[in-house]
């Protein structure tokens, strides 16, 4: 018997209809769905009328969960693997379970789509021939400096993903690091209230706070960062 694949599918990063017909047709398709956040991954579903099975996914419950999907992929059934939304791996869960299977020698097929990643780097209007993604920054703002630094040095893109508490945070470090680098901070990327700021630091800074962003922060951030050529 052949053994089953285990299908990394990409998912809307917000707006629904950027649901590929592939994604759709695999996870019609498959027995079992893994993912991270049951509740979110049923509106999507129920979008697209798609009846299969979800299980609950994540890094905390991979040691148990690693067993359960080699039983259903050596009994030849395929899985698909998704995030709440975008591409799973890309700062969500995934990799030890990808890991795992690819060790064990499964196969294990990308179905490709949207990715806040790419999408931000695509309209941002800085290099992208070399960048460095830095994903979720630490907490601790002594952290977040060093690492920011570090990552200068390369003279590479940076992409950041940031919440909105901590933007302004974020953006005044970025301040103190270089001032002169240019900065593209996107908003709800596909959403109703997407909205990109593009220029220097203090200028990015400038044109939130004319939106009130700084006093009531919302939406989800990426935040695309590079030295001034």
């Amino acid at each position: 018997m052949d053994k089953g694949r285990l299908y990394v599918v990409a998912t809307p990063i917000g707006n629904l209809k950027d649901m590929t017909f592939r994604a759709i047709e695999i996870l019609k398709e498959v027995a079992f769905i893994l993912a991270e956040d049951t509740r979110e991954t049923k509106k999507l579903l129920n979008e697209y009328s798609i009846h299969t099975q979800l299980v609950s996914y994540r890094d905390q419950n991979h040691i148990c969960m690693i067993e359960k999907v080699v039983e259903k992929l050596d009994m030849g059934l395929d899985l698909a693997l998704v995030s709440d939304c975008g591409t799973p791996l890309i700062s969500d869960p995934g990799y030890k379970l990808v890991r795992d299977l690819r060790l064990k020698g499964y196969e294990v097929v990308s179905i490709p789509g949207p990715s806040a990643l790419t999408s931000a780097m695509s309209v941002s209007g800085l290099p992208t021939d070399i960048f460095t993604f830095l994903g979720f920054l630490p907490k601790s703002e002594g952290k977040r400096k060093k690492l920011l630094t570090k990552y200068f040095a390369l003279e590479n893109t940076l992409v950041i993903y940031e919440s909105p508490n901590r933007l302004f945070k974020l953006l005044r470090l970025l301040q103190v690091i270089d001032s002169t680098s240019l900065v593209t901070a996107i908003r709800d990327i596909s959403k109703k209230r997407e909205r990109a700021y593009f220029g220097s630091v203090s200028e990015v800074m400038s044109s939130l706070r004319e939106d009130g962003l700084e006093e009531t922060p919302h939406g989800e951030w990426v935040v695309v960062v590079s030295r001034k050529n």
